[in-house]
Order: C-alpha cells, then sequence, then structure tokens
C-alpha cells in the first residue's frame, strides 16, 4: 500500500449518493492512496482526477481543509518554536497532528516559506510523515500532519533508556529509506534530524517528520533562539558555517548521533563535568569541531553497529556513506532473519500511545 501526501487544493463535495461510508474509505493506517480527495460528510473518499472533474458539484464547501472543520483533542508535544495538537476532523471523526509555529516572520519570507510547505505537501513516501494541508496567517503557521500514535522516538527512549541492536536496526533500515527519499528523489536535506523528529505508531512503522520546518527555521530571524537545542545534532561543517561542504551528508551526521544515543542511553558527546553539563552550546560546538567523532564501544556492541558508527561519524563529510549506501550495510541486514516485531516492541517497550 503506497501512501502519499495532497497539495493545497482538497475539493470539499457532498456526493449525489450520499452513500459513501467513512470506514470504507479510508485505509488501515489512517493515511490515504494516491490520488484525489474527497472530504464529505459521508466521509473520506480517493478519486481520480477524471472523477473529481465528474463529479456532481452539489453544494460545494470552501476548496480547503479549513482550519474551522477541526476540533482540538488537547496538546501532544512542543517543540521548534510551537505545539502540536491532536485534533479531530467533525465531519470524518478522523485524527490529525495540527502544529502551530508562532513566528514574526518579514514580508519577504513568506513566498520561501510557502515554497518550503509546498514542499512538505509533496512528499509523498511510506517514511515521511504525510502533510495534509498548511496556513500561514498572523504570524502563525499551522501545519495539519498525519497522527503518530506512538510519540517519538525520544519519547520511547526516556521509557526504554535504551534500545537493542535488532530493534534499532529495524528502525533504522526505515529512517534510511525516508532519507533516500529526501535526498535523492526531493533533494532535501533534513537539517534537523534528531529522536524527537522521528515518529513512531502501533503498527511499527517509522516516519521522518519536520523537514520542511527545519528549512523554515533555519532561514527565519528567530533561528538563534528556536535552533538551539538542534546543535546537539548539527554536523562539524554547518558549525564551521561551511556551505561548500553543506549537503545531504549533514544528515548522515545526525543520523549517527541519533543512533548512538539509542544504543547507549545518551548523548555521545560527554561535557567535561558530567554532574554540571556543558557551561554552554559553544562548549559544546567547540567539542563536535575539535575533537575526534564519537565511537561505539566494541566491547558492547556488534561489529557491524559499530562500523555502521564509525561511517555516519565521519568528520569530513565526503566520507561518509550516503543514504543509498547505508541502507546496505550489514548492520541493517544481520538481524533480518529474526523477523523483527516493531510494533510489538513499541508497546511493550512502554511506549504510551498518544491516544485520547
Amino acid at each position: 500500500m503506497k501512501k502519499g501526501g495532497f497539495g493545497l487544493n482538497l475539493k470539499l463535495t457532498v456526493p449525489a449518493s450520499g452513500q459513501a461510508s467513512f470506514s470504507k474509505f479510508l485505509t488501515q493506517s489512517g493515511t490515504f492512496k494516491e490520488g484525489n480527495l474527497l472530504v464529505n460528510r459521508d466521509g473520506v473518499r480517493i478519486v481520480s482526477q477524471s472523477d473529481v472533474e465528474e463529479a456532481p458539484p452539489i453544494r460545494p464547501l470552501d476548496n480547503q481543509l479549513n482550519l474551522a472543520d477541526i476540533d482540538t483533542i488537547k496538546v501532544i508535544g512542543k517543540g521548534n518554536g510551537g505545539i502540536v495538537q491532536l485534533v479531530q476532523h467533525k465531519w470524518t471523526n478522523q485524527f490529525f497532528a495540527l502544529k502551530e509555529i508562532q513566528m514574526n516572520i518579514e514580508e519577504s519570507m513568506r513566498r520561501q516559506i510557502g515554497q518550503e510547505l509546498k514542499i512538505n505537501q509533496s512528499a509523498q513516501c511510506p517514511y515521511v510523515v504525510v502533510c495534509y494541508q498548511s496556513f500561514y496567517a498572523n504570524g502563525v503557521i499551522s501545519i495539519i500532519l498525519e497522527y503518530m500514535d506512538g510519540g517519538s522516538l525520544e519519547d520511547l527512549l526516556n521509557k526504554v533508556k535504551t534500545i537493542p541492536e535488532p530493534y534499532l536496526a529495524a528502525i533504522c533500515k526505515q529512517v534510511l529509506k525516508g532519507l533516500m527519499y529526501l535526498h535523492h528523489e526531493k533533494h532535501i536535506i533534513h537539517r534537523d534530524l534528531k529522536p524527537s523528529n522521528l515518529l513512531i505508531n502501533h503498527r511499527g512503522e517509522v516516519k521522518i517528520t519536520d523537514f520542511g520546518v527545519s528549512a523554515i527555521m533555519d532561514t527565519t530571524s528567530g533561528q538563534a533562539n528556536t535552533f538551539i537545542g538542534t546543535y546537539t545534532y548539527m554536523s562539524p561543517e554547518r558549525i564551521k558555517g561551511n556551505n561548500a561542504g553543506y549537503n545531504y551528508k549533514s544528515d548522515i551526521w545526525s543520523l549517527g548521533l541519533l543512533l548512538l544515543k539509542c544504543a547507549t542511553g545518551q548523548f555521545p558527546y560527554t561535557p567535561p563535568d558530567q554532574k554540571e553539563g556543558w557551561e554552554n552550546i559553544f562548549q559544546l560546538m567547540e567539542a563536535i569541531v575539535e575533537k575526534p567523532p564519537p565511537t561505539a564501544p566494541s566491547d558492547q556492541f556488534s561489529p557491524e553497529f559499530c562500523s555502521i558508527i564509525t561511517s555516519c561519524l565521519q568528520q569530513n563529510p565526503r566520507d561518509r556513506p550516503s543514504a543509498k549506501d547505508l541502507v546496505r550495510h550489514p548492520f541493517i541486514n544481520i538481524y533480518e532473519d529474526l523477523h523483527v516485531d516493531l510494533s510489538a516492541y513499541f508497546s511493550n517497550a512502554g511506549s504510551t500511545l498518544a491516544t485520547i
């Protein structure tokens, strides 16, 4: 089953037959197949372009999915300068995540932001969170996203502390497939890959989110304050401001750090005085740029895991493999015969589903 994102214009009509049922047209995963989307009082229907053109426009409604058509259930997350809420569509009872980002945006930035949101909505990949609709008004960007009921990988880590290698390999494979799509098909650098930007659900799916938001945050006047927490996973070339060497490989560095944190339960760069923590962000940035990259302890982990960490955490971005290379790495494949069940792991490991 292929899942996809959709453009800004969702055709909202009431069908003549009135026989459509919500459960009939929704896919099991809560996302939708390719094609245009008809949202009406009877449910959600997927049709071809010709069907849309031929559909009788009985009582045509607003041509966009309107914020007035959703009810807020509760706040389910905070970060990147805004909040994420669980919302429900009034007509269909379908759940979505609504991300709101507060910003003081100059007029000159609005076109660029619109382009980033359009890219976000054009993404059609099972390993990327679907963006259904976005709005900008009065300094607030509102984005309606696919609802991932397991929360983030960061939430999971807060409960389990460490993730065993077989499960981490299965997680990594999905993340790499998402990065392959972003890097090689959409030509997008995520810029902010970290555990809180990898979302999970009860089906064992792992999806990348916030790649469009990262670009927005990185190019607005508010980036210094809102981006401060991201420096922990930022590559050395980004910290040094080396635009010439700043490319898709910066996401590979971030992947290496997050894998190492998932395996060990600790962020790889430890401050000189672990009790006090880093004195300031500049001390951490200096460590990332000047010190040798972290490695996985060979006495605690498999040679394959140690190898993929070393491959990702190369100081020179040219020495890092691409996502396409890494998806064929032995670490990704050595546990496949175990038929790892991420769905059961996410539930049994204590990941509290973000239900009502």
